[in-house]
Protein backbone atom coordinates (compact mmCIF):
# COMPACT_ATOMS: atom_id res chain seq x y z
CA UNK A 1 0.00 0.00 0.00
CA UNK A 2 1.48 3.45 -0.98
CA UNK A 3 1.25 6.60 1.12
CA UNK A 4 -0.51 9.45 -1.09
CA UNK A 5 -0.85 13.03 -0.34
CA UNK A 6 -3.77 14.60 -1.76
CA UNK A 7 -2.84 18.00 -3.32
CA UNK A 8 -6.11 20.28 -3.97
CA UNK A 9 -5.15 24.02 -4.94
CA UNK A 10 -7.80 26.60 -4.03
CA UNK A 11 -8.33 29.80 -4.51
CA UNK A 12 -11.44 31.57 -2.94
CA UNK A 13 -13.43 29.19 -3.25
CA UNK A 14 -15.14 28.43 0.23
CA UNK A 15 -18.03 27.25 -0.97
CA UNK A 16 -16.62 24.45 -3.28
CA UNK A 17 -14.80 23.51 -0.42
CA UNK A 18 -17.40 23.22 1.69
CA UNK A 19 -19.26 21.27 -0.79
CA UNK A 20 -16.33 19.31 -1.98
CA UNK A 21 -13.76 18.36 0.84
CA UNK A 22 -15.60 16.62 3.45
CA UNK A 23 -15.91 13.48 1.06
CA UNK A 24 -12.35 13.73 0.66
CA UNK A 25 -11.42 13.66 4.27
CA UNK A 26 -13.96 10.65 4.81
CA UNK A 27 -11.51 8.48 2.30
CA UNK A 28 -11.47 4.73 3.40
CA UNK A 29 -7.34 4.38 3.62
CA UNK A 30 -4.76 4.04 5.86
CA UNK A 31 -2.16 5.93 4.22
CA UNK A 32 -2.75 9.31 2.79
CA UNK A 33 -2.70 13.42 4.00
CA UNK A 34 -4.70 16.15 2.58
CA UNK A 35 -2.79 19.37 1.68
CA UNK A 36 -4.64 22.35 0.63
CA UNK A 37 -2.23 24.67 -1.47
CA UNK A 38 -3.67 28.24 -0.75
CA UNK A 39 -3.36 30.63 -3.38
CA UNK A 40 -3.56 33.73 -1.28
CA UNK A 41 -7.89 33.26 -0.60
CA UNK A 42 -9.44 36.06 1.26
CA UNK A 43 -12.49 34.47 1.49
CA UNK A 44 -12.17 32.71 5.01
CA UNK A 45 -10.96 29.40 3.46
CA UNK A 46 -8.06 28.64 5.44
CA UNK A 47 -9.91 29.58 8.47
CA UNK A 48 -13.12 27.36 7.90
CA UNK A 49 -10.24 24.66 7.04
CA UNK A 50 -8.81 24.71 10.37
CA UNK A 51 -11.34 25.17 12.22
CA UNK A 52 -13.31 22.13 10.65
CA UNK A 53 -10.43 20.22 9.31
CA UNK A 54 -7.41 20.66 11.48
CA UNK A 55 -6.01 17.64 10.14
CA UNK A 56 -5.67 19.11 7.07
CA UNK A 57 -2.04 20.44 5.83
CA UNK A 58 -2.11 24.30 4.45
CA UNK A 59 -0.02 25.47 2.29
CA UNK A 60 -0.11 29.60 2.09
CA UNK A 61 0.86 31.51 -0.77
CA UNK A 62 1.19 35.10 -1.16
CA UNK A 63 0.00 35.51 -3.96
CA UNK A 64 -2.50 33.40 -6.74
CA UNK A 65 -0.25 30.97 -8.91
CA UNK A 66 -2.83 29.01 -10.63
CA UNK A 67 -2.99 25.57 -11.16
CA UNK A 68 0.75 24.98 -12.27
CA UNK A 69 2.25 27.22 -9.71
CA UNK A 70 0.22 26.18 -6.98
CA UNK A 71 0.96 22.45 -7.50
CA UNK A 72 4.29 22.57 -7.92
CA UNK A 73 4.54 24.74 -4.76
CA UNK A 74 2.63 22.60 -2.62
CA UNK A 75 4.77 19.39 -3.60
CA UNK A 76 7.42 20.26 -0.83
CA UNK A 77 4.51 19.65 2.13
CA UNK A 78 3.91 16.76 0.75
CA UNK A 79 5.36 13.77 2.83
CA UNK A 80 4.07 10.47 0.91
CA UNK A 81 5.85 8.37 -1.94
CA UNK A 82 2.50 8.92 -4.17
CA UNK A 83 1.03 12.57 -5.15
CA UNK A 84 -2.35 13.08 -6.14
CA UNK A 85 -3.43 16.23 -7.81
CA UNK A 86 -7.16 16.91 -7.11
CA UNK A 87 -9.62 19.57 -8.26
CA UNK A 88 -11.22 21.86 -5.31
CA UNK A 89 -14.79 20.61 -7.63
CA UNK A 90 -14.17 16.94 -7.63
CA UNK A 91 -16.23 14.45 -4.83
CA UNK A 92 -14.38 11.12 -3.96
CA UNK A 93 -16.24 7.56 -3.23
CA UNK A 94 -14.44 6.54 -0.27
CA UNK A 95 -12.66 3.86 -1.44
CA UNK A 96 -11.21 5.41 -4.21
CA UNK A 97 -7.73 5.50 -3.16
CA UNK A 98 -7.33 1.37 -3.05
CA UNK A 99 -7.02 1.38 -6.64
CA UNK A 100 -5.09 4.35 -7.06
CA UNK A 101 -2.15 2.64 -5.21
CA UNK A 102 -2.61 -0.46 -6.34
CA UNK A 103 -1.92 0.50 -9.88
CA UNK A 104 2.01 1.72 -8.67
CA UNK A 105 2.58 -0.97 -7.64
CA UNK A 106 3.63 -1.72 -11.49
CA UNK A 107 7.28 -0.37 -11.52
CA UNK A 108 6.75 1.45 -15.13
CA UNK A 109 3.39 3.43 -13.87
CA UNK A 110 4.46 6.46 -13.28
CA UNK A 111 1.06 8.06 -13.36
CA UNK A 112 -2.38 7.14 -13.47
CA UNK A 113 -5.90 8.50 -12.92
CA UNK A 114 -9.79 7.42 -11.88
CA UNK A 115 -12.97 7.01 -13.68
CA UNK A 116 -13.94 10.70 -13.81
CA UNK A 117 -18.40 10.77 -13.78
CA UNK A 118 -20.10 14.07 -13.94
CA UNK A 119 -21.01 15.48 -10.60
CA UNK A 120 -24.34 17.06 -12.27
CA UNK A 121 -24.87 13.92 -14.45
CA UNK A 122 -23.17 11.31 -12.60
CA UNK A 123 -24.35 8.31 -15.02
CA UNK A 124 -22.08 10.11 -17.77
CA UNK A 125 -18.24 10.59 -18.09
CA UNK A 126 -17.19 13.55 -17.42
CA UNK A 127 -15.38 15.51 -19.76
CA UNK A 128 -11.80 16.89 -18.39
CA UNK A 129 -10.94 13.09 -18.29
CA UNK A 130 -13.54 10.35 -18.54
CA UNK A 131 -12.23 7.54 -18.58
CA UNK A 132 -8.30 8.44 -19.63
CA UNK A 133 -7.13 10.81 -22.04
CA UNK A 134 -5.42 9.98 -25.66
CA UNK A 135 -4.16 12.41 -28.51
CA UNK A 136 -3.88 11.74 -32.15
CA UNK A 137 -0.77 13.13 -34.48
CA UNK A 138 -1.55 16.43 -33.95
CA UNK A 139 -2.23 17.56 -30.78
CA UNK A 140 -5.92 16.90 -30.20
CA UNK A 141 -6.89 15.87 -26.60
CA UNK A 142 -9.73 13.32 -26.71
CA UNK A 143 -11.04 10.39 -23.80
CA UNK A 144 -11.85 6.93 -23.75
CA UNK A 145 -15.80 8.58 -23.25
CA UNK A 146 -15.32 11.91 -24.79
CA UNK A 147 -14.50 12.81 -28.42
CA UNK A 148 -14.74 17.11 -28.83
CA UNK A 149 -17.95 17.88 -26.72
CA UNK A 150 -19.62 14.75 -27.29
CA UNK A 151 -19.82 12.41 -23.82
CA UNK A 152 -20.61 9.16 -23.59
CA UNK A 153 -22.82 7.45 -20.54
CA UNK A 154 -20.97 5.33 -18.34
CA UNK A 155 -22.08 1.62 -19.01
CA UNK A 156 -18.90 -0.16 -18.37
CA UNK A 157 -17.91 -0.03 -21.73
CA UNK A 158 -14.22 1.61 -20.52
CA UNK A 159 -13.96 -0.94 -17.51
CA UNK A 160 -10.61 -2.40 -18.33
CA UNK A 161 -7.60 -0.82 -16.46
CA UNK A 162 -5.59 0.59 -19.77
CA UNK A 163 -2.64 2.43 -20.56
CA UNK A 164 -3.82 5.49 -21.54
CA UNK A 165 -1.42 8.95 -23.23
CA UNK A 166 -2.94 11.44 -20.41
CA UNK A 167 -4.51 11.41 -17.11
CA UNK A 168 -6.66 14.01 -16.00
CA UNK A 169 -5.34 17.06 -14.21
CA UNK A 170 -8.51 16.76 -12.39
CA UNK A 171 -7.49 13.76 -10.58
CA UNK A 172 -4.06 13.09 -11.11
CA UNK A 173 -1.65 10.74 -9.38
CA UNK A 174 1.71 10.50 -10.18
CA UNK A 175 5.03 9.25 -8.21
CA UNK A 176 6.44 12.26 -5.90
CA UNK A 177 10.26 11.51 -7.25
CA UNK A 178 9.32 11.55 -11.05
CA UNK A 179 6.86 15.09 -10.63
CA UNK A 180 10.41 16.27 -8.82
CA UNK A 181 12.36 14.63 -11.38
CA UNK A 182 10.89 15.83 -13.95
CA UNK A 183 10.13 19.63 -13.30
CA UNK A 184 6.67 19.25 -12.19
CA UNK A 185 4.19 21.19 -14.37
CA UNK A 186 5.62 24.01 -16.99
CA UNK A 187 4.12 26.80 -15.43
CA UNK A 188 4.54 28.53 -18.83
CA UNK A 189 1.22 26.42 -19.57
CA UNK A 190 -0.85 28.52 -17.17
CA UNK A 191 -3.96 26.78 -17.29
CA UNK A 192 -4.85 23.76 -19.63
CA UNK A 193 -2.89 21.00 -21.39
CA UNK A 194 -0.18 20.82 -18.59
CA UNK A 195 -1.40 17.31 -17.33
CA UNK A 196 -0.98 16.48 -21.15
CA UNK A 197 2.96 17.87 -21.11
CA UNK A 198 3.58 16.37 -17.90
CA UNK A 199 2.43 12.34 -19.08
CA UNK A 200 4.22 13.08 -22.53
CA UNK A 201 7.46 13.88 -20.81
CA UNK A 202 6.67 10.63 -18.51
CA UNK A 203 6.55 8.66 -21.49
CA UNK A 204 9.31 9.57 -23.65
CA UNK A 205 11.34 8.32 -20.63
CA UNK A 206 9.86 5.21 -20.41
CA UNK A 207 6.92 5.36 -17.98
CA UNK A 208 3.14 4.44 -18.32
CA UNK A 209 -0.13 6.16 -17.68
CA UNK A 210 -2.52 4.38 -16.34
CA UNK A 211 -6.58 4.18 -16.48
CA UNK A 212 -7.93 3.11 -13.20
CA UNK A 213 -11.45 1.91 -13.79
CA UNK A 214 -12.12 0.58 -9.90
CA UNK A 215 -11.49 4.34 -8.86
CA UNK A 216 -14.37 6.74 -9.28
CA UNK A 217 -14.26 10.09 -8.68
CA UNK A 218 -17.49 13.07 -9.50
CA UNK A 219 -16.15 16.33 -11.36
CA UNK A 220 -18.20 19.26 -11.31
CA UNK A 221 -16.22 20.83 -13.96
CA UNK A 222 -15.92 24.87 -15.55
CA UNK A 223 -15.03 26.21 -11.98
CA UNK A 224 -11.72 28.56 -13.39
CA UNK A 225 -12.51 28.23 -16.70
CA UNK A 226 -16.20 27.74 -18.55
CA UNK A 227 -16.94 26.04 -21.60
CA UNK A 228 -17.09 27.99 -24.83
CA UNK A 229 -14.96 30.83 -22.83
CA UNK A 230 -12.62 32.46 -25.61
CA UNK A 231 -9.64 32.81 -22.86
CA UNK A 232 -10.26 28.98 -22.53
CA UNK A 233 -10.26 28.52 -26.49
CA UNK A 234 -6.85 30.82 -26.64
CA UNK A 235 -5.00 28.84 -23.96
CA UNK A 236 -6.46 25.23 -25.70
CA UNK A 237 -4.64 26.28 -29.10
CA UNK A 238 -2.29 27.79 -27.85
CA UNK A 239 -0.97 25.25 -25.04
CA UNK A 240 -1.35 22.30 -27.92
CA UNK A 241 0.99 23.97 -29.85
CA UNK A 242 3.70 24.47 -26.97
CA UNK A 243 2.97 20.71 -26.05
CA UNK A 244 3.36 19.19 -29.44
CA UNK A 245 6.75 21.47 -30.09
CA UNK A 246 8.15 20.57 -26.61
CA UNK A 247 7.91 16.84 -27.08
CA UNK A 248 6.68 15.60 -30.30
CA UNK A 249 9.47 13.21 -32.09
CA UNK A 250 11.61 14.87 -34.67
CA UNK A 251 10.69 12.54 -37.52
CA UNK A 252 7.37 14.73 -38.94
CA UNK A 253 7.62 17.35 -36.52
CA UNK A 254 7.45 19.77 -39.05
CA UNK A 255 4.87 18.21 -41.13
CA UNK A 256 2.26 17.79 -37.87
CA UNK A 257 2.93 21.40 -36.80
CA UNK A 258 1.78 22.61 -40.52
CA UNK A 259 -0.91 20.86 -40.47
CA UNK A 260 -2.18 21.54 -37.05
CA UNK A 261 -1.80 25.28 -37.38
CA UNK A 262 -3.69 25.00 -40.79
CA UNK A 263 -6.56 22.87 -38.99
CA UNK A 264 -6.72 25.79 -36.60
CA UNK A 265 -6.94 28.54 -39.16
CA UNK A 266 -10.23 26.62 -40.44
CA UNK A 267 -11.59 26.44 -36.93
CA UNK A 268 -11.27 30.31 -36.40
CA UNK A 269 -12.97 30.76 -39.65
CA UNK A 270 -15.71 28.09 -38.83
CA UNK A 271 -16.06 30.49 -35.36
CA UNK A 272 -16.10 33.94 -36.99
CA UNK A 273 -18.73 32.05 -39.83
CA UNK A 274 -20.31 31.20 -36.79
CA UNK A 275 -21.06 34.18 -35.19
CA UNK A 276 -18.17 34.00 -32.57
CA UNK A 277 -15.34 36.62 -33.67
CA UNK A 278 -14.29 36.64 -29.92
CA UNK A 279 -13.51 32.68 -30.77
CA UNK A 280 -11.45 33.44 -34.13
CA UNK A 281 -9.71 36.19 -32.40
CA UNK A 282 -8.93 33.68 -29.57
CA UNK A 283 -7.08 31.36 -32.04
CA UNK A 284 -5.23 34.42 -33.76
CA UNK A 285 -3.72 35.88 -30.60
CA UNK A 286 -2.84 31.47 -29.87
CA UNK A 287 -0.84 31.44 -33.11
CA UNK A 288 0.68 35.03 -32.23
CA UNK A 289 1.50 34.15 -29.03
CA UNK A 290 3.16 30.76 -30.02
CA UNK A 291 5.12 32.43 -32.83
CA UNK A 292 6.69 34.87 -30.35
CA UNK A 293 7.47 32.55 -27.70
CA UNK A 294 8.99 30.06 -30.22
CA UNK A 295 12.35 30.52 -29.35
CA UNK A 296 12.16 29.99 -25.28
CA UNK A 297 9.69 26.86 -26.12
CA UNK A 298 12.53 25.54 -28.64
CA UNK A 299 15.30 25.32 -25.85
CA UNK A 300 12.80 23.19 -23.76
CA UNK A 301 12.62 20.75 -26.87
CA UNK A 302 16.47 20.73 -27.05
CA UNK A 303 17.04 19.93 -23.61
CA UNK A 304 13.97 17.05 -23.11
CA UNK A 305 14.86 15.82 -26.66
CA UNK A 306 18.50 14.43 -25.33
CA UNK A 307 16.70 13.09 -21.99
CA UNK A 308 14.17 11.29 -24.05
CA UNK A 309 14.52 6.99 -24.04
CA UNK A 310 12.18 6.44 -27.35
CA UNK A 311 12.90 8.33 -30.42
CA UNK A 312 9.70 7.54 -31.53
CA UNK A 313 5.99 9.12 -30.14
CA UNK A 314 4.26 7.29 -27.49
CA UNK A 315 2.44 4.34 -28.32
CA UNK A 316 -0.77 5.70 -27.01
CA UNK A 317 -0.53 8.15 -29.53
CA UNK A 318 -3.56 7.55 -31.87
CA UNK A 319 -2.45 8.07 -35.57
CA UNK A 320 -5.65 9.07 -37.10
CA UNK A 321 -6.50 12.54 -37.22
CA UNK A 322 -9.32 13.14 -35.06
CA UNK A 323 -10.67 16.32 -36.71
CA UNK A 324 -11.47 14.25 -39.70
CA UNK A 325 -13.34 11.48 -37.54
CA UNK A 326 -15.45 13.29 -35.69
CA UNK A 327 -16.45 16.55 -38.30
CA UNK A 328 -16.25 14.89 -41.22
CA UNK A 329 -17.22 11.17 -40.63
CA UNK A 330 -19.12 11.93 -37.67
CA UNK A 331 -17.99 9.69 -35.04
CA UNK A 332 -18.91 10.11 -31.64
CA UNK A 333 -18.10 7.12 -29.90
CA UNK A 334 -14.25 6.66 -28.67
CA UNK A 335 -14.87 2.95 -29.08
CA UNK A 336 -16.10 3.96 -32.93
CA UNK A 337 -12.51 5.21 -33.70
CA UNK A 338 -9.77 3.72 -35.91
CA UNK A 339 -7.91 1.40 -33.53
Amino acid sequence: MKGISIIIVTWNALELLKKFLPSVTETDYSDFEIIIADNASDDGSKEWIRSTYPEVKIASFDRNYGYCGGNNRAVPFAEKEILLFLNNDVKVEKDWLHGISSAFEEDHTGAAQPKLRAFREPDYFEYAGAAGGFIDHYGYPFCRGRVFDHVEPDESQYDDPTDIFWATGAALAIRKDLFIQHGGFDEDFEFHMEEIDLCWRLQNQGHKIRYVPDSTVYHLGGGSLPMGSPRKVYYNFRNSLFMLWKNCAEEGLYKKITLRLMLDVVAAWKALLSGKPKEWWAVARAHAYFFSHLSSVHKKRKQLQLKRIHPNNPPTMKAFNLVWQHFVKGVKRFSDLPD
